[in-house]
């Protein structure tokens, strides 16, 4: 091995390779220029794959790169000696050089061909674009599912919630209820005995006049207590047969003089309104409470609109679904309107918002109770001012044998359309 390399390195019999070029300029600077630019081409492009490989760490496979580095300056070394050759004929050399440079071209070869199918399955940018663009529309699927949700468990907390006050309010319905009727029964036994008093003491000037605030006091203890049954649904109803278009109508003025001067009252009333059966005394007087709160809500004055119309889509409010054909009068102010904390108590009994002496906190949840005990739905919406809907269940006409619906109390002032 040693003598192979010593005959491999010995020059002395050799000839530089400039002579086979009989020395001629044009030949050797031609070599010489094109040796250059080769060589020095072949340096520049491993220096350019090493800092584009260690910058580009999440480059795949990229040994190959590396692999590709060195061939190609092997390559490079091989031009740069054919030029030394030229001159000196260190031919052994070189062919080391070359034998490098095969062994590397080899290796790098292999490489490429054995990574060549995992390459192919690296996709390509037409390919990452559709992908990219089918994430992004799973993303979005993803994203407006996630609202749905959110919305759904938004509407389902919310009518959990309206379901725990409806529970509410019907248990102080029926508390309330079951005292105000104990309540009434004992003040009906105090009245009676006060009024056989005031007949026994009407030459006693004193007396009588103790007896008779005692009775004053009694009756407003008796207003309340019936205020307190309307919401309990206990107190006693005479329901009649009637058209809400004319109660309105008739009870209009008396509804501007409530709420004075400075509050406009407006009527937009459906011709064609289906006639409800309620009792129209408590009808006048839930309308009339729903005018006074309108008016306490507007001190500056504002617009009281009163709406009628017919409906028979199913509406949901406040947890509970309308089912059939119903008639719905709405009641709105233009006033402030009310808080959230507010509007979650509004139908609760002695509950106001009103100074001391102002109010008792009943008018709300009179109106709560006469129109459930009138198997009807009411609902309170406050955004720039308030909204209150009474939906009351469609009366259809039952005509018995000699009955007619004028024969029906009210009828001559409320039956103005079929029912």
């Amino acid at each position: 091995m040693f003598q192979y390399l010593q005959q491999l390195w010995e020059t002395n019999s050799l000839s530089p390779h400039g002579i086979c070029l009989l020395w001629r300029p044009e030949l050797i600077w031609t070599h010489v220029g094109a040796d250059a630019v080769i060589g020095i081409a072949y340096y520049s492009i491993p220096i350019a794959l090493a800092a584009f490989v260690s910058r580009r760490h999440d480059i795949q496979f990229g040994w190959i790169f590396w692999a590709f580095a060195l061939f190609i300056l092997a390559c490079g070394t091989t031009h740069f000696f054919s030029i030394y050759t030229l001159w000196i004929p260190d031919y052994g050399t070189e062919a080391l050089i070359k034998v490098v440079t095969a062994a590397l071209s080899i290796v790098t070869a292999v490489a490429v061909w054995f990574l060549l199918p995992k390459a192919l399955a690296i996709p390509s940018n037409d390919e990452l674009r559709k992908l990219n663009e089918e994430l992004i529309q799973q993303i979005a699927e993803r994203n407006a599912a996630l609202a749905a949700l959110q919305a759904e468990k938004a509407e389902r907390l919310k009518t959990e919630e309206m379901l725990r006050q409806s529970q509410k309010m019907e248990a102080v319905g029926q508390l309330t209820g079951g005292i105000a009727h104990d309540f009434n029964n004992l003040l009906t036994v105090v009245v009676g005995h006060l009024e056989r008093l005031e007949k026994d003491f009407r030459d006693n000037p004193k007396v009588y006049r103790s007896i008779k605030g005692a009775i004053d006091g009694a009756s407003r203890g008796a207003a309340l207590t019936q205020k307190l049954l309307a919401f309990g649904r206990r107190q006693p109803l005479t329901p009649m047969r009637l058209n809400a278009n004319l109660l309105i109508e008739s009870m209009s003025d008396l509804m501007r003089r409530a709420v004075g001067e400075r509050v406009t009252v407006e009527l937009s009333l459906d011709p064609g309104l289906w006639s409800v059966e309620v009792d129209s005394n408590q009808l006048e007087n839930a309308l009339l409470n729903l005018a006074v709160n309108a008016r306490d809500a507007m001190p500056d004055g504002g617009t009281l609109t009163v709406e009628t119309r017919n409906g028979s889509d199913p509406v949901v409010e406040n947890g509970e679904q309308l089912a059939g054909q119903f008639t719905m009068i709405t009641v709105s102010d233009t006033g402030s309107g009310m808080s959230a904390e507010v509007l979650a108590r509004a139908f609760e009994p002695f509950f106001t918002t009103k100074n001391v002496g102002e109010g008792t906190g009943l008018g709300l949840s009179q109106v709560y109770g006469f129109v459930k005990q009138s198997n009807g739905h009411v609902s309170i919406e406050s955004k720039a001012g308030t909204t209150i809907r009474i939906y009351l269940p469609r009366a259809y006409a039952q005509p018995q044998r000699g009955t007619s619906d004028a024969g029906i109390p009210f009828a001559a002032a409320a039956l103005g359309q079929p029912g």
